[in-house]
C-alpha cells in the first residue's frame, strides 16, 4: 500500500474482480465538491477526521464508526483537521441490496454515520485492504449480511406503499440493454408494463435514483472504464453516449465531486507509487 507522496492526494481502487467497488483514499484538505451518486457509499475513516455536509448538516467521521451515505443524497468531503484523512469505502449498487431484500424500499440510515455494531461487522470483509481479493462466495455472503444489517439498522419506514419490483427491474434491464443510448420514459413505460409516473416513483424507491440519473451513471461508469484503459476523455465521452467532453465533465463533477482529469490523475499517481 503506497502512502501520500509530497502531501498529494490519492485514490486506490481495487482491481480484484467483484460486484462491489472498493477504494482507499487520502485527502490532505478539500476532497470532493457537493455531489451525489446512485450507489450506497459505505465505509470507515482510518485516520484523521473526515468531514462532510449531508442532509443540511455538517458531519464528522472518525475511526471506529461507519459511514452510510444513501444513494442520490448530496454530500461533499474534506479534512476536518490539518492532518488530512484516510478512509476505505465500498460503493454497492442498490440492485444487489434488492436481490437480497426482494423489492423492499431501500433501507435509509439517518445522519450518514452509525455506531451500530451490526453494520461494523457486516462491512468487515469489504474493509480489508483493497488489494486483498474476495472470493466470489465470500463477496456474496458479505452482500447478504450487509443488506440485512442495513435493513435492521434502518428500521421500518412509515407510509410504505406497494411497489412493482418486477416492472422496475424490467425497466432497469432495458436501460442496460441500450448501452448508453438516450431513452424516453414512454419507452420504459412500454417495456415495464407500468404507467410512467408509478414506474418513476417505484424506480426511485427501489433503486435509489431516477431512471434518467441511472442512465447517466451507467454512462459515467463506462467513461471511467475507458479512461483507465487509456482512451482520451473526449473520445470516452462520445463512446459512452454524452454529447461531448464538457457535457460528460459536468455530470462527472456532480456525480463524483471532482473533475475526471483530477480523478484520473490521482488514480495514476497511486499506480506509479505502488
Amino acid at each position: 500500500m503506497g502512502m501520500t507522496i509530497n502531501g498529494r492526494d490519492w485514490v486506490l481502487r481495487s482491481r480484484a474482480p467483484g460486484r462491489v467497488e472498493r477504494i482507499e483514499a487520502f485527502f490532505s484538505g478539500h476532497g470532493y465538491d457537493p455531489h451525489r451518486h446512485d450507489s450506497y457509499a459505505i465505509g470507515r475513516t482510518l485516520s484523521g477526521v473526515q468531514s462532510f455536509c449531508y442532509r443540511r448538516a455538517m458531519r464528522h467521521s472518525v475511526p471506529g464508526g461507519t459511514l452510510v451515505l444513501h444513494p442520490d443524497e448530496l454530500h461533499d468531503g474534506m479534512a476536518g483537521t490539518e492532518d488530512g484523512f484516510r478512509y476505505r469505502m465500498l460503493y454497492i449498487d442498490p440492485v444487489l441490496i434488492q436481490q437480497v431484500l426482494g423489492g423492499k424500499p431501500l433501507p435509509f440510515v439517518a445522519g450518514g454515520l452509525s455506531d451500530d455494531v451490526r453494520l461494523q461487522r457486516a462491512i468487515g470483509a469489504f474493509m480489508q485492504a483493497v488489494d486483498h481479493p474476495l472470493e466470489a462466495l465470500e463477496e456474496d455472503d458479505a452482500i447478504y449480511d450487509l443488506a440485512h444489517a442495513l435493513n435492521a439498522v434502518a428500521g421500518t419506514r412509515r407510509g410504505r406503499r406497494a411497489f412493482d419490483y418486477p416492472a422496475a427491474q424490467r425497466a432497469r434491464e432495458y436501460i442496460h440493454s441500450r448501452n448508453g443510448a438516450s431513452i424516453t420514459l414512454e419507452e420504459l413505460e412500454h417495456v415495464s408494463g407500468r404507467d410512467r409516473w408509478s414506474l418513476s416513483r417505484d424506480f426511485r424507491a427501489l433503486f435509489g435514483t431516477s431512471p434518467y440519473r441511472y442512465v447517466t451513471m451507467r454512462r459515467l461508469d463506462r467513461c471511467r472504464e475507458l479512461a483507465l484503459a487509456g482512451i482520451g476523455l473526449a473520445d470516452a465521452a462520445l463512446i459512452a453516449g454524452f454529447f461531448d467532453q464538457s457535457h460528460m465533465t459536468r455530470h462527472f463533477v456532480s456525480s463524483f465531486g471532482l473533475p475526471p482529469s483530477r480523478w484520473l490523475g490521482m488514480v495514476k499517481l497511486q499506480d506509479r507509487t505502488r
